[in-house]
């Protein structure tokens, strides 16, 4: 099967939502399709699967597709197309090493598809538009953050003109945001890092001052509550958030994502109206929670390492084994943080890093 003809199909159910209800039998045929072609147009991958003992013959399930380590990506260029086809590269942010893992793309129409379906569904599930407030560089000052490119395509699909970016490339301005969150008199979705917004609610905090934002406000963060400074739970984060921005926990989302994956997982919370730490994926995402040593699959409730089936990766692995920890639920996954003895990493603290240097009398 071509590249085409399976880029046309996952687009296809793309296209009928991130909401749309799970097809298991759909899922399980696409992925074994897309692994037959990974397996025989991504080198570095097959001798992953021949290592692992399984081609596209000996797999009858989309569960025993074997997956690439995110630590594979910082040693082998996982593509299916050459280098001279490269569009964009993700790069991961924020690691305590320095050696980065690199998503190449030589198409971004499945990557924004996917996430622009997934933040319509969760994040702007009850608008058309809004103004954003981003605490996070636009994609021209960050060319290789998969998040600043979420953001701004999600900007410019869902945003007014009033919408702005308040982070560049080395610096940021809070006071500036919070002069202008002080003035708005109309709704605004402020989206950016968990780091990001600690720094805003310290700021805020500093000037004594505590916002009541319009009805109809939103927050949505990302990355994690750990970063160079300090480490803080998602309640106090949540708490700080209510508290100094005046945006109730009820209109709080938090997302779960990586550069090496082009979907993304989002707490429902605008779509149910409670809070809630459980995170939904779209219809073409799936998630298996194995033991970190046996890569056996753990029963419903039980933690365990994350490996993630993603068919939007198409010109790369579509299954993605992570060091991060978390449980399968009824309502969804529960991500519990790092495993044991795992590299920290996540924008959160390339975010913390950079908005700790700004001038706090700008």
């Amino acid at each position: 099967m071509s590249r085409a003809e399976l880029d046309r199909r996952v687009l296809e159910w793309i296209g009928e939502g991130a909401a749309a209800p799970a097809d298991d039998e759909r899922f399980d045929r696409l992925a074994r399709d897309l692994f037959a072609y990974q397996y025989a147009h991504n080198p570095p991958y097959r001798r992953l699967c021949e290592l692992a003992g399984r081609g596209p013959e000996q797999v009858s399930h989309w569960s025993e597709i074997p997956a690439a380590s995110t630590g594979a990506f910082k040693e082998a260029r996982l593509a299916t197309f050459p280098p001279e086809r490269e569009v964009r590269a993700f790069r991961t942010s924020g690691s305590t090493t320095r050696r980065r893992g690199v998503s190449s793309l030589d198409t971004l129409d499945l990557y924004e598809a996917s996430a622009l379906a997934s933040f319509r569904a969760f994040v702007c599930p009850d608008l058309e538009r809004t103004r954003f407030a981003v605490l996070a560089p636009d994609a021209t000052a960050a060319p290789d953050s998969s998040l600043s490119h979420l953001f701004e395509v999600a900007v410019r699909e869902f945003g007014n003109p009033r919408s702005r970016f308040f982070v560049g490339a080395q610096d940021w301005n809070p006071n500036a945001l919070i002069r202008d969150l002080e003035q708005t008199r109309e709704p605004v979705a402020i989206i950016g890092t968990a780091f990001a917004f600690v720094h805003l609610v310290d700021r805020v905090e500093q000037r004594g001052v505590a916002l009541r934002l319009p009805a109809g406000s939103r927050v949505m963060e990302t990355g994690g509550f750990k970063g160079r400074s300090r480490e803080l739970t998602r309640d106090e984060l949540h708490g700080a958030i209510s508290r100094r921005l005046g945006i109730g926990p009820e209109r709080i989302v938090n997302q779960y994502g990586m550069c090496e994956l082009a979907s993304q997982y989002y707490e429902p919370t605008l779509r149910t109206g409670a809070p809630t730490r459980s995170k939904q994926a779209p219809p073409w995402l799936r998630t298996r929670v194995v033991d970190p040593e046996t890569l056996e699959a753990l029963p419903a409730g039980v933690s365990g390492m994350l490996v993630h089936y993603d068919l939007a990766n198409t010109g790369s692995v579509l299954a993605v084994q992570t060091s991060d920890r978390g449980r399968l639920g009824p309502e969804g996954l529960e991500v519990l943080g790092r495993l044991e003895g795992a590299e920290a990493r996540g924008c959160s603290i390339a975010a913390d890093a950079l908005l700790a240097g700004a001038d706090p009398g700008a």
